[in-house]
């Protein structure tokens, strides 16, 4: 039977590895989110750049009649 100070130094040792464990998704995490908030701004300067060719070009598609075939 383990003594309660290998008990004690085993539990000490989990925690560490938890620990560490721990840290390293709050990395992720962090990281993931400032992709997430760089490709969020991407899309967004797109669709603005994307709406100002459209009306500059005096092109929307929607007003377009169908093609013949419908």
């Amino acid at each position: 039977m383990a003594t309660q100070e290998e008990r004690l130094t085993e539990l000490e040792v989990r925690l560490a590895f938890i620990d560490d464990a721990v840290q390293a998704l709050v990395a992720a995490d962090a990281e993931q989110s400032m992709r997430i908030a760089t490709l969020e701004r991407m899309v967004r300067d797109l669709r603005s750049e994307l709406a100002s060719v459209r009306t500059g070009s005096g092109h929307d598609p929607h007003s377009e009649p169908p093609p013949p075939h419908y």
